[in-house]
């Protein structure tokens, strides 16, 4: 990343920050851009969240890694990680109709992991997203080793945890 991608992409970040103060109370920019500017490789995977159709926005500092947490918070599943199936295995386990990947390969790729379902919940707690889409979440391996895996969604202002076949995938997830 050149030195003007980095300033547009801090430019963004700090404008989304601006816009949504009740993801981060407490939060002060000035310390997360000093904490991005020293750290390229999270700048990169923040820049690859916003390329797939994502938003990403600080919503924690965790204490014990001196680290500050980021979600995805676009409304829906960005566009650039849908039609997945849940990791390498299930990819490798279709013999037909295969998906263009893996959501846990380009998390990966990208530098990042799948939320976990009290993470999702959390992110729920921030606003109202995948009212339309679904998202993977980090499987348990206990489900994971039976060819299962976990997706989540909000509708009817609840949200639900469900299960598939990790092979499983759609345009919306």
């Amino acid at each position: 990343m050149n030195a003007k991608q980095r300033d547009e992409l801090l430019k963004l970040l700090k404008a989304r920050f601006e816009k949504n103060k009740g993801r981060h109370p407490g939060l002060h920019w000035v310390r997360i851009q000093a904490k991005l500017e020293a750290n390229a490789d999270e700048l990169m995977s923040l820049a690859e969240m916003e390329r797939t159709g994502g938003e990403p926005d600080v919503v924690g500092f965790d204490k014990k890694k001196g680290e500050f947490i980021f979600f995805d918070c676009s409304a829906e599943s960005p566009p650039g990680r849908r039609s997945l199936c849940y990791d390498r295995e299930a990819l490798d386990s279709r013999k037909e109709h295969k998906p263009k990947g893996a959501a846990l390969d380009l998390a990966a790729a990208m530098g990042i992991k799948v939320l976990s379902e009290s993470e999702y919940r959390e992110l729920q707690t921030l606003g109202e997203f995948d009212t339309k889409t679904s998202s993977w979440l980090n499987t348990p391996a206990e489900i994971r080793s039976l060819g299962g895996a976990i997706f989540a969604d909000r509708r009817y202002d609840h949200v639900f945890v469900y299960h598939n076949g990790a092979s499983s995938y759609y345009a919306a997830r």
